[in-house]
């Protein structure tokens, strides 16, 4: 096996070997063998987003005269390019890194200076014409990239993927509302049978968890559009030209079309991570209403004949190894781990966000990969739960078969004959196996028409005199 081509660099802290071939350079291949921690790496929207501010800098620092045009222009377009993924594969520093996250924000700071290079003629691993530092890092530290880029990798998932699914869920579900308005079942609380509920009404309260669920996302994404950028190394702008931040996050706003604007307090932004911990907050809170979703249509389908059975649910695979014919709620328990997954996220995200230390939150990485990998676990859980399970969901004749045979429709009988006496109503129905209406004849002077009228399901799932 042959070995693997070198080349031989020098940074701040002397000599370093670095694959021949490598867009980073010794700043990242120094943080590749000091963290060989695990296979996690930032996701393609951190990586375009952090690429997309060293582009947007490189745009003002031209406009400024603090960077040579030709200069500029060789870093706006390599970043292009890690915009549109071409690079992804050269992003190789570990999640569990330095807190700051600078070894990430060097990692990008030398492949766009490497590309730039590259198409300037140069070699790679030259830092010239193109500095990774001097240039690609101009009016920036770590220390405002790093949050930035989580926050507009963020609010960019956000708005482009995470609202977008849920309201495709709220749609579906209310879809389901509509067509299942004219099933009346058996309502349960305490796992027990309640007096009846629509089975639209039922799709309607989950239908409200989504709609509130994405006002909340809303909170998340306003929370996100607010960027760190303009603080540099601890709040105080030191290095930087006065109108750089105001002028990237312009464009970085007509760059995105989120309604971006920059922290008018970066002393707060740069110590905290508030603002990931309350969008972390409001994913939580959705994955929570998903897994009472999830976990009541599971419910309701179960069966097919020793279960509830209200409604069927799509068959989209086998459900047993040894089992012929068994077919198992798949989606919906996906959902449900999804949503595990999101909750325990939150929990280190709340962890991190405790690690704000003087002028600097040092597990901001980790932060930033749960924050983002819920964003995308949310949405594609949402799109699928939609198009594979809800949309496909079948009501059958079982709940409504049973509404006269449940006990709390005696609920109906109190206004007429006194709460007592309709529960020894429901306690006899319940001994005898009888129905409510049936000792309800004889224990009563009602008549056949007040009681058919009294207990009639279609009066009790609305309010009335």
């Amino acid at each position: 096996m042959c070995a693997q081509k070198m080349r031989l660099e020098r940074d701040s802290m002397g000599e370093l070997e670095v694959p021949a071939d490598a867009y980073y350079g010794g700043n990242a291949q120094r943080a590749r063998l000091n963290f060989p921690i695990s296979e996690l790496r930032f996701n393609r929207s951190f990586i375009k987003a952090i690429a997309q501010i060293k582009q947007s800098a490189a745009v003002v620092n031209k406009d400024l005269g603090t960077i040579e045009p030709e200069l500029a222009d060789a870093i706006v377009a390599a970043a292009q390019r890690v915009i549109d993924g071409e690079f992804d594969d050269s992003f190789v520093v570990d999640i569990f890194q330095t807190g700051s996250g600078t070894s990430t924000n060097m990692n990008a700071n030398e492949v766009i200076s490497n590309v730039a290079n590259e198409a300037l003629g140069g070699g790679l691993g030259t830092r010239t014409p193109v500095h990774p530092n001097d240039h690609v890092n101009k009016g920036q530290s770590s220390n405002d990239v790093i949050p930035t880029a989580i926050h507009l990798a963020a609010a960019g998932a956000i708005n482009e993927r995470l609202l977008p699914a849920m309201q495709e869920l709220e749609t579906a579900l209310r879809a389901k509302s509509d067509e299942f308005w004219g099933v009346i079942k058996t309502g349960r609380t305490h796992l027990q049978d309640a007096t009846p509920i629509r089975l639209g009404q039922e799709f309607l309260g989950y239908a409200g968890q989504i709609e509130n669920g994405r006002k909340r996302v809303g909170v998340a994404l306003a929370e996100t559009s607010v960027l760190a950028l303009g603080g540099t190394a601890v709040g105080t702008g030191i290095g930087m030209h006065p109108e750089f931040a105001v002028r990237v996050i312009a464009r970085l706003r007509e760059l995105t079309g989120l309604d971006l604007s920059e922290s008018p307090n970066h002393f707060q932004s740069q110590s905290t991570i508030d603002g990931v911990v309350q969008a972390s907050g409001s994913l939580k809170t959705v994955a929570v209403s998903l897994l009472k979703i999830a976990n009541d249509i599971r419910w309701l389908g179960s069966g097919p004949r020793a279960g509830i059975g209200e409604i069927t649910l799509p068959e989209v695979q086998p459900g047993s190894s040894i089992m012929p014919g068994k077919v198992n709620p798949v989606i919906a328990e996906s959902v449900t781990m999804v949503s595990a997954q999101v909750i325990g996220n939150d929990q280190t995200i709340v962890i991190a966000g405790q690690s704000g230390n003087f002028e600097l939150n040092v597990m901001m990485p980790v932060a930033a990969y749960n924050l983002l990998q819920s964003i995308d676990l949310l949405a594609a859980s949402c799109e699928n739960f939609a198009r594979q399970c809800i949309s496909g969901l079948i009501a059958t004749s079982t709940g409504p078969d049973k509404v006269e045979e449940g006990l709390a429709i005696c609920t109906a009988l109190a206004p007429a004959i006194g709460y007592d006496a309709a529960a020894a109503i429901a306690h006899t129905a319940s001994e005898t196996g009888e129905t409510v209406k049936q000792v309800a004849k004889r224990a009563t002077d009602l008549s056949d028409a007040q009681l058919d009228e009294i207990l009639d399901p279609s009066t009790m799932v609305e309010p009335s005199a």
